[in-house]
Formats: structure tokens, C-alpha cells, sequence
């Protein structure tokens, strides 16, 4: 009964994109568009140079287009689905997420996994086209793909974290749009999506080495373009599962604290 339960659970938000052909569309077409035009930018900025920041074009151009195919791991639509934090603590069907059999926490990462696998074939097989076409460089070995896999999946249990405090942010401002704007600007900047972290100044490097930003994107295409040697795996790896310890353990208590804020009135 759990098992068929937390399947159920973890269906809500893809099945709200898989039946909505025309998104599927959008999602397609849009995904197309970025990884052209990056993979052009990131070509003509390497025209007349060899190597910037200790990346090649080939490099960079890897970089820039497995950012891009990254992001769809984290980018389906809850709000259309009308199953995000935000609008059912607004409209007060949070309160469900309590009175079911299965705690909060435990239906809220249910749907992050679902969406992150769903998320993962779109990536999967924009990897496999742009691959197959050149547009993207294989990993250098067979320990550098086992790696990247790692600090891969440690990196979206980071990012899992982080917006699943944007999430409990609502429990006492009720709305949280304004903090998910600056979060994904900020995660999208600290992380490496809009270029890669070795491009900026040493003390921009330095400041999001103390976030946990980095730590959900440019560590694991870093390692996986070579910018990050294998022999600093480990260290890179053992940070970021100190971010997840840290933010597991920290959003848990968050959870206990939220649902001292929910009322159930009526029977």
C-alpha cells in the first residue's frame, strides 16, 4: 500500500506535463533553441582564442551545453498543476498534507522524484542527440563518467534542498515569489549555468565556495570536462555531502516547525 501510494505521489506532476501535449511541444522547441544558440555563442567566443580559464572551446562548449540539458532536471510547471507549497498554503489544502497517512516531508520529496526522473529522460536524450552529433565531448574515461554520475546526483539533493526551503518559506509569509525569483537567479549565477565559475574574478570564485550553489552544478560538469582533475574527486565529493547532510538535517527541522503552524478546523 505505501509503495503503490508514494508511486502515486511521485506521478502528480509529470503526468500534469505528459498530458498536456502542447507543453510537451514548448518544452521540446525551447530545449532545441538553447542548446543551438549556446553551443554557437560559446563556438564564436572561442573563435580567435585557445584556451580562457583553463578551458578549451570543446570544454567550454560541453560545459555550456550540459548546463543547459542539466536545467531540465528541475524545471516542470507545479504551479499549473496547482500542487506547489505556495497555493496550498494560500488556499489552505496544505493542512491534507497532514492528515494523510504519509508524513509531509516524505510526499514531498515523492514528487521531487518523480519530476527529477521524468526531468532525467529529457536530459538523457538531448545528451544522446547532441553526443551522437559532436556537440558534446564524451567523458575522458570510464572513472570520469562514474564520478560526474555521483557528484551529479549529490548536486541535485543540494538543490532539492535548497528550494524545498524556499517551499517552507510559505509557512510563515504565505507567498514566496519574490524569494523563488532571487533564489533561481542566484542559483543560476553561483552555479554555473549562465557560464562557468572559472570565468569570473577569484574573489567571486571564492565567495560561492562558501554556498552551496556550486555545489548543485559546476563541481559535477567541472569534473566531467577535466576543469576538475579526478585526484580532487574526493574533496569536491566530500563537500558536497556535507551540504546535503547539513541541509537534510536542517530542512527536517524546518518540517517539525511548520506543522505547528497548521490548523485543522471542522471534521
Amino acid at each position: 500500500m505505501a509503495l503503490s501510494y508514494g508511486w502515486r505521489a511521485a506521478r502528480v506532476t509529470p503526468l500534469g506535463e505528459l498530458y498536456t501535449p502542447p507543453r510537451i511541444t514548448g518544452v521540446l522547441l525551447r530545449l532545441a533553441v538553447q542548446v543551438v544558440l549556446v553551443a554557437s555563442l560559446w563556438r564564436g567566443l572561442y573563435a580567435q582564442s585557445g584556451t580562457t580559464a583553463g578551458l578549451d572551446r570543446g570544454q567550454a562548449v560541453t560545459y555550456a551545453v550540459m548546463a543547459v540539458l542539466a536545467s531540465r532536471l528541475r524545471e516542470l510547471d507545479q504551479y499549473a498543476g496547482r500542487d506547489t507549497v505556495m497555493q496550498h498554503v494560500h488556499f489552505g489544502t496544505i493542512v491534507y498534507w497532514y492528515l494523510r497517512p504519509m508524513p509531509p516531508r516524505r510526499y514531498h520529496a515523492l514528487r521531487a522524484i518523480g519530476e527529477q526522473l521524468y526531468g532525467l529522460s529529457w536530459a538523457l536524450a538531448g545528451y544522446a542527440v547532441c553526443l551522437a552529433v559532436g556537440v558534446v565531448r564524451p567523458p575522458g574515461s570510464a572513472a570520469v563518467a562514474g564520478v560526474f554520475v555521483l557528484s551529479l546526483a549529490l548536486g541535485q539533493l543540494v538543490l532539492y534542498y535548497v528550494m524545498l526551503l524556499i517551499d517552507q518559506l510559505c509557512f510563515w509569509t504565505l507567498r514566496n515569489t519574490a524569494a523563488m525569483l532571487i533564489l533561481v537567479f542566484a542559483q543560476n549565477l553561483l552555479s554555473g549555468v549562465y557560464a562557468p565559475l572559472w570565468y569570473f574574478p577569484h574573489w567571486f570564485i571564492t565567495l560561492s565556495s562558501f554556498l552551496p550553489f556550486q555545489a548543485t552544478l559546476s563541481v559535477p560538469l567541472s569534473l566531467y570536462v577535466g576543469r576538475i582533475p579526478l585526484s580532487d574527486a574526493p574533496f569536491q565529493l566530500g563537500v558536497q555531502a556535507a551540504w546535503v547532510v547539513a541541509l537534510h538535517l536542517f530542512t527536517r527541522f524546518v518540517w517539525r516547525r511548520a506543522a505547528r503552524r497548521v490548523i485543522s478546523q471542522g471534521g
